[in-house]
């Protein structure tokens, strides 16, 4: 966990500031007195070194002398603009007209001060700086959250084992501790990492997700830790990363034991130290973020592999839950069944159930290898295909009631389903287990076929024979 720290708001938290001016008197005031006011400054004498300031290091305000010998204010601030078009730029001026001021606004600087200034002025546009910023992050939270919806942050079901996932929530959200979240892939871990933001008291800062094993390795450490302008190749402008977008509130890593090593070692020191440091920088900073974390692989055996970190492992999880699989409860199907479809499409006014007798049963007795997530393709199957309510088995896809007839050893299922149907061939088997194991895996045939046992050669070569029958018939 992060070392604690004062128990300002996220609002009252420092900038980091770049102070441009000639005059020697201003500089050394503005050195002494900005960090009195909770900010980190940088000060330059002359355009020329606020240029090379810029671009080597990220800056959240510049506070700029419009008229300086060797390069105009404006100049300064449009470079920084171009590098980070999120930093915001005051200008400080001697000749304070309106037609001044309209010009640098419409240039995208925040505000001006004409000199001389006080300094209780300078607290006060900076003061609204950091209000401003803060609501960018809440709004670019908001987006994220708006963008990636799941159905808000409440959990679905009344079992035994929800409720004591729901316990357990209410008693560590209060908390700034870490949290590995342990389940099953389509268990719901997001859903979680967002019931322990919303109970805390960030839950009016930004909540970012990300998936770790979605990104390729060589971006993932500018993805959560931000560059500067050529950090590396292709790094243009500078980036800023996913801990300082959550700045207090909570990033939840999903898939955790997909981070490199590298990565994994800068994600140490921020739990040991509550530093990050961008790629390209040599200047570390605070950051306030809880971290949240997910996995649905065995942390342990990747440490005994040498895999992941075991100083990692015990900084991540000082608290754990265990998500069920959806097979460990499944009475609460029914209520998760309405949910979902009432996401999926408005049901029609008091439909109590969405599926027969017949259908609950046989949804009952599946063993649901991709849990909710394949839930919720199911159900969406089923209402595009059902032409009434209560759906029948007829709207349920084809390979639930194979798997449950083989379960049960019995074709009454299938029977069920296709009275006049022809037993399936081995060919069609065969395909009907490929695109079950790719739905179950989201698409991902490497790990589609590992489960097959197949290699990734075969698997294409299935799907090719398969695409080549269609197109002879």
């Amino acid at each position: 966990m992060p070392p604690k720290k004062n128990d300002t708001n996220p609002a009252q938290r420092g900038l980091k500031i770049l102070f441009v001016d000639d005059e020697p008197k201003i500089r050394e005031v503005m050195r002494r007195e900005l960090p009195r006011l909770g900010h980190r400054v940088a000060v330059c004498e002359n355009g020329t070194t606020a240029i090379a300031a810029i671009e080597a290091n990220v800056f959240d305000c510049l506070l700029v002398d419009l008229d300086m010998p060797d390069i105009h204010g404006m100049e300064v601030i449009d470079r920084a603009k171009e590098l980070s078009p999120d930093t915001d730029a005051i200008i400080l001026t001697g000749k304070g007209t309106m037609e001044a001021a309209v010009r640098a606004i419409r240039c995208g600087v925040f505000d001006f001060l004409t000199k001389p200034y006080k300094l209780t002025e300078v607290r006060s546009v900076l003061d609204r700086v950091t209000q401003h910023r803060e609501l960018k992050k809440r709004y670019e939270a908001a987006r994220r959250r708006l963008d990636n919806i799941e159905g808000g942050s409440d959990l679905i079901g009344q079992s035994e084992v929800m409720d004591r996932v729901r316990r357990r929530i209410e008693k560590i959200a209060p908390t700034s501790s870490t949290v590995l979240i342990l389940g099953e892939t389509g268990t719901g871990k997001e859903l979680v990492a967002r019931a322990l933001h919303d109970r805390s008291s960030r839950c009016e800062a930004p909540f970012v997700a990300v998936n770790c094993g979605a990104l390729p390795e060589n971006l993932i450490e500018s993805e959560l830790f931000g560059h500067r302008q050529g950090a590396f190749t292709g790094a243009e402008e500078h980036r800023t990363g996913l801990f300082e977008v959550a700045d207090g509130g909570t990033l939840f890593l999903d898939e955790i034991g997909e981070t490199p090593p590298a990565v994994q070692a800068k994600l140490l020191r921020f739990l040991e130290q509550g530093e990050i440091r961008r790629l390209g920088e040599n200047e570390s900073f605070t950051c306030d973020v809880r971290v949240v974390s997910a996995t649905n692989r065995p942390l342990d055996d990747m440490v005994n592999e040498e895999r992941f970190r075991r100083d990692l492992l015990f900084r991540i999880n000082t608290f754990e839950i265990l998500l069920p699989a959806l097979r460990e409860r499944v009475e609460d199907i029914p209520e998760l069944v309405l949910v979902l479809a009432e996401r999926i499409r408005a049901l029609p006014p008091k439909i109590e159930r969405l599926f027969d007798e017949e259908a609950t049963r046989l949804l009952s007795s599946y063993s649901w290898p991709g849990n909710v997530r394949e839930l919720a393709n199911v159900i969406e199957h089923a209402m595009i295909l059902g032409d009434e309510f209560p759906l029948t088995i007829d709207s349920l896809p084809s390979r639930l009631l194979n798997a449950v007839r083989e379960m049960d050893g019995r074709d009454t299922v299938s029977t069920h389903r296709f009275p006049d149907s022809p037993p399936l061939s081995l060919r069609e088997m065969e395909l009907e287990a490929v695109h079950c194991a790719l739905e179950r895996h989201d698409g991902n045939k490497t790990e589609a076929a590992k489960e097959l046992g197949i290699s990734v050669k075969t698997l294409y070569n299935k799907l090719n024979q398969e695409s080549g029958g269609r197109r002879a018939a």
